[in-house]
């Protein structure tokens, strides 16, 4: 198939960009793929489509402030975002304007925090090395920017108003660069919803990257890959995930970053394995999905890989037919804006 398969028409007043005061006042598209109907929800109706034996699977990573604003020796405006660490003391970044950016420029951050440019990479990522005084994190903590995507328009003056907004309350492993927005919708009283009806819930870790959001640049999705993930699932999650396997009961995942983890896991060792990995998994129509039974995921910008893996779970037309009809009904759009249940 190809990318341009998946584009669909979206007016600009359909992407959210501010989220509602009650997460969980959105809405929510529940596509039943064995009738090929869609039936409009609220999202709290989500523990409705539950049942008891159900394990809901959570990504517990936390966002951090990656986005840097800095200036060049000369008083150039830089802006820097933080991919990931790549060794002590040294991250891969993007950076803006990366044309200012030669090996040996340094990058200054007030004074507690200098970056010295090392290389320029073939994929136009900057590599940078920091000097510090203090803790590197508790500098970034303080100084950094929300990583919003760059369809949520702010000023540089109101972004951290989205600091508590832009992350699940159940966030609790630093290292994401963007929000698993699917978690942004659940709040205690959902939560207490869901042990109500008995079903388990379980969490992992990926650490949202730049993989996540990396425009698809080529037309065939053979030859697409999409950058790899750090995530982790302990040894108590795993033998919860194992055991709902074992005994033929759905997982449910909430969001494509847990779908993406689980399928990694699967995919490369036939079981949910506890520990510390890489989920290099790249989903596209003709995947088997072995550990994933049913997804809550929100919608995505078209021709993008987060929307080809939810069309391959749920089925191309069915999905691309739920998008039109999203877009019809005046359904909120991207990080901040309503979601999906493919059951």
């Amino acid at each position: 198939m190809f990318i341009s398969d998946f584009d669909f028409d979206l007016p600009d007043d359909l992407i959210a960009q501010e989220p509602l005061s009650e997460r969980d006042d959105s809405r929510m598209l529940v596509v039943q793929r064995g009738s090929a109907t869609l039936i409009d929800e609220q999202f709290t109706a989500f523990p409705h489509y539950l049942e008891k034996s159900d394990v809901v699977v959570l990504n517990n990573t936390k966002v951090f402030p990656a986005r840097l604003i800095g200036a060049s020796e000369t008083g150039a405006t830089i802006e820097l975002f933080l991919i990931e660490e790549l060794e002590e003391n040294t991250w891969i970044t993007l950076a803006r304007p990366a044309r200012r950016l030669s090996p040996g420029k340094k990058i200054i951050f007030g004074e507690a925090l200098t970056m010295e440019v090392l290389e320029k990479t073939s994929a136009g990522k900057v590599i940078v090395r920091y000097k510090t005084e203090g803790k590197f994190d508790d500098i970034v903590q303080k100084i950094g920017r929300t990583p919003l995507p760059p369809y949520i328009k702010r000023d540089h003056a109101e972004i951290d108003a989205d600091r508590d907004r832009y992350q699940t309350i159940y966030a609790s492993n630093r290292g994401a660069i963007a929000a698993p927005t699917a978690g942004l919708h659940f709040t205690p009283k959902i939560f207490d919803a869901i042990k109500n009806v008995g079903a388990t819930i379980a969490e992992i870790t990926l650490h949202v990257g730049y993989g996540t959001f990396e425009p698809v640049r080529v037309n065939k999705l053979s030859e697409h890959a999409v950058s790899s993930e750090r995530y982790e699932i302990d040894q108590q999650n795993a033998e919860i995930l194992s055991k709902a396997k074992s005994d033929k009961n759905r997982i449910i995942a909430i969001g494509t970053t847990t779908t993406r983890a689980l399928e990694s896991s699967m995919a490369k060792y036939g079981r949910f394995a506890a520990g510390h990995d890489r989920a290099d998994l790249t989903i596209t129509p003709g995947h088997k999905f072995r550990a994933v039974n049913a997804l809550l995921t929100n919608f995505h910008l078209p021709q993008s890989s987060l929307l080809v893996l939810v069309s391959t779970f749920g089925g191309h037309e069915l999905i691309m037919n739920a998008y039109r009809h999203a877009v019809a009904f005046n359904y909120r759009f991207y990080s901040y804006g309503d979601c999906m249940l493919i059951v």
